[in-house]
């Protein structure tokens, strides 16, 4: 199996919610990798640099709906639910930033398509796993 063709990809135009301005719109990547059933990769591109972060398939999926979240990331359904609220949080800074709803159904919707609600566990290995972590180490 060729793991690269198994990755579900995507590119949405996330707005940086600013004082007193318009959003600037910042392109990013996101990434779901079957081998790592439960996470969503978003590279985030601004400047010279990319920014990743790696959170919840789930976490993602219900912030479509309600307020998710705690700690570093919390997403949410804006008042215009046509738009999607990401609050993420690191000891380098914060940012508010906002993504089209239906960009990013239609991008669960292919991970599920993949890797069906439920059956995460079915195409996760415990076991390579810990011998990444063993050989990190």
């Amino acid at each position: 199996m060729d793991k690269e063709n198994d990755l579900i990809r995507g590119t949405i135009v996330f707005g940086l919610r600013t004082f007193g301005a318009d959003p600037l719109p910042v392109n990013a990547d996101l990434e779901y990798d079957p081998e790592d059933p439960y996470a969503v990769v978003v590279a985030y591109h601004s400047g010279g640099g990319t920014v990743r972060w790696m959170f919840g398939r789930d976490l993602l999926a219900d912030g479509l709906l309600t307020p998710s979240g705690e700690g570093d990331v919390i997403i949410s359904p804006a008042d215009d639910t046509s738009i999607v609220i990401f609050a993420l949080s690191a000891p380098d800074g914060c940012a508010v930033l906002e993504a089209p709803a239906q960009e990013l159904a239609d991008f669960l919707d292919r991970t599920y398509d993949v890797v069906p609600a439920g059956s995460e566990p079915e195409w996760f290995d415990f076991d390579q796993e810990i011998g990444k972590l063993v050989t990190e180490s």
